[in-house]
């Protein structure tokens, strides 16, 4: 009797301390996405503070584009609104959906007016411009490489919570599927924006 009581309590403190040691785990890898949508953070921040400085140069020069200037700095309103929501919990799947839609209708906003500065020589030629773009140029080279990083953390941290027996504990500890950041239509918004002067 004493042995079989022996056995079950080493096997019980075995169970608790194989929960606890996923548990932990699942806590470093979900930390890992928060750290990795918070480097996406920089740069989006970075991002939507250039947008209005360089609707605001092109507006000297495209007076008669006064609608893709607004929907250029709407686009970057929704976008940041939908960034700063899932800023507070990069791990919810339904804000990371909401954020790479918004993201989608500002990088085509953003490629409609790269689209229509074309037809404005003075407006290529001003040296701000050209600073501006060159520097929202930079900052989408990281947002990128910031969203692949943030993307493989999601990948590690949804693996590892899918795996026997992780997700015993996963599931009733709270710790919910992660969502990639992914371009809501990545075929459309890989096409080149059609301007058309008629």
């Amino acid at each position: 009797m004493m042995i079989a009581t022996i056995v079950f309590l080493v096997l019980l403190l075995s169970v608790i301390t194989l929960g606890v040691m996923i548990y932990n785990r699942l806590v470093t890898f979900r930390n890992r996405v928060r750290n990795g949508f918070a480097q996406i953070d920089v740069q989006l921040q970075r991002r939507y503070d250039l947008i209005p400085n360089l609707v605001d140069t092109a507006k000297k020069y495209m007076q008669h584009e006064r609608e893709t200037l607004t929907r250029v700095i709407e686009a970057r309103n929704q976008a940041k609104s939908a960034e700063e929501a899932a800023a507070q919990q990069p791990e919810n799947a339904g804000r990371m959906r909401d954020l790479a839609q918004a993201e989608g209708g500002l990088a085509q906003a953003l490629g409609r007016l790269f689209a229509l500065s074309e037809n404005y020589p003075d407006l290529k030629a001003d040296g701000t411009m050209r600073d501006l773009m060159e520097e929202l140029s930079s900052t989408e080279n990281k947002v990128a490489f910031a969203r692949q990083h943030f993307n493989d953390a999601v990948m590690h941290y949804n693996t590892y919570r899918e795996q026997f027996p992780n997700i015993l504990v996963a599931g009733p500890t709270g710790f919910q599927p992660a969502e990639q950041l992914q371009l809501e239509e990545p075929e459309a918004a890989r096409q080149p924006v059609r301007v058309s002067f008629e």
